[in-house]
C-alpha cells in the first residue's frame, strides 16, 4: 500500500548532489578562524567525522564534535546556544520540534536521505512474521509516523485514512493489523529484538547493534521523491543561517568525495547523498511545518 503524505508538504525532485548551498554576504556572527565550531551529532566515532574534521582544519575551521545517544538534547542544546550547529535529524523531526518548542532552528545544509529499515533477529522474512506478533518502532514523534507508515506498505498494519506523515500509535486500525506495534526511544529498539518479532530501527543504530543493512526484512525507498522531507540536515539557529564559516562547513562536508565516500560506507551505501538548495530546504520545512501545527 502506498503511503499517504501529508497534503502541504512541499515534493521536490531528488537530483543527487546538486550545487551546494550558497553561502550567505554576511560577515560570521561566529566562527571566525580562531574559534571552535561546535557541532552535535549522533555517531561521532563514525570515520566520515574524522575525514571531515581534518578537512576543515585544512580550511582554517576547527570543529568540536559533541557526541549524543539521545536526539531530544540536540536541538535544546543549539537552541540555548551550547551548540553552533547540529547534524542528525531530517526536516520532519525539524518542523516538530520547532512547533513544539516556539524555536525557529534552520536547516542550512543537506547531508542525505537515510532508509528506515524493519529488522528481526527471529525470522527471516516478512511472510514469517506471525498474526499477534509484536513489532518495536521509535517513539519520537517523526520517526514513528515514518516507520508506520513503512509497516503499513508491508501490509503488517492499517491506519486510518491511510496515515500520514504525523500518524501515532493511537491511528492503528488494530483490528485491520496483523502485529501489535510498541514505541520505544530510538536507541532502544534494536535492544529489544530480544523480545521482539521485529523492530524498525533508524540507521544510526543498526551496526551498531550488529545488524547489517542488507538485512532488513523491508525498507523504505530514500530515492522516491515523497521522501524529500526525510533528508538529513545541519541545523543552526535562525540568525546564524547565514553565517559565513557555517556555510563553508556545509560545502567542505557536501563536496568533499572523502566524507562523501566515508558517508556512504558507514550508511552500507543505502544513503542517498543530496546537496540540496537552502531554498528548497526552507520551502519543504515551511510545508511540513503548517502540517504540524495544524495536527497540534
Amino acid at each position: 500500500m502506498k503511503k499517504k503524505l501529508i497534503t502541504a508538504l512541499a515534493v521536490l525532485p531528488l537530483v543527487a548532489l546538486l550545487a551546494g548551498c550558497a553561502g550567505g554576504s554576511n560577515e560570521a556572527a561566529t566562527g571566525t578562524e580562531d574559534d571552535v565550531i561546535k557541532i552535535g551529532v549522533i555517531g561521532a566515532s563514525d570515520p566520515y567525522w574524522d575525514i571531515y574534521q581534518k578537512a576543515a582544519a585544512d580550511e582554517g575551521i576547527s570543529i568540536e564534535l559533541v557526541d549524543f545517544a539521545d536526539y531530544q538534547q540536540l536541538n535544546p542544546s543549539v537552541s540555548e546556544g551550547e551548540l553552533d550547529m547540529n547534524q542528525f535529524q531530517h526536516l520532519v523531526f525539524l518542523a516538530d520540534y520547532n512547533v513544539s518548542s516556539g524555536s525557529d532552528l534552520a536547516p542550512i545544509g543537506s547531508t542525505a536521505i537515510y532508509p528506515l529499515g524493519l529488522y528481526s533477529t527471529e525470522y527471516d522474512g516478512l511472510d514469517d512474521i506471525q498474526e499477534g506478533d509484536t513489532v518495536a518502532v521509535p517513539n519520537d514523534a517523526t520517526n514513528l509516523a515514518r516507520a508506520l507508515l513503512l509497516l503499513q506498505a508491508e501490509d503488517l498494519i492499517t491506519l486510518d485514512e491511510g496515515g500520514t506523515n504525523l500518524s501515532g500509535l493511537d491511528d492503528i486500525d488494530e483490528d485491520n493489523s496483523k502485529v501489535t506495534v510498541t514505541a520505544l526511544e530510538p536507541s532502544l529498539t534494536a535492544a529489544s529484538l530480544a523480545d521482539v518479532a521485529a523492530a524498525v530501527i533508524n540507521n544510526d543504530f543498526v551496526e551498531k547493534a550488529g545488524l547489517t543493512f542488507e538485512g532488513a526484512l523491508a525498507a523504505d525507498d530514500p530515492t522516491d521523491a515523497d521522501a524529500f522531507a526525510y533528508i538529513n540536515v545541519f541545523a543552526s539557529r535562525a540568525d546564524d543561517k547565514d553565517n559565513e564559516t557555517f556555510l563553508k562547513l556545509i560545502e567542505i562536508f557536501q563536496t568533499n568525495q572523502d566524507v562523501q565516500d566515508g558517508l556512504l560506507a558507514v550508511s552500507g551505501d543505502t544513503a542517498v547523498p543530496l546537496a540540496a538548495t537552502t531554498a528548497e530546504l526552507e520551502e519543504s520545512l515551511a510545508g511540513v511545518t503548517t502540517d504540524v501545527e495544524n495536527a497540534k
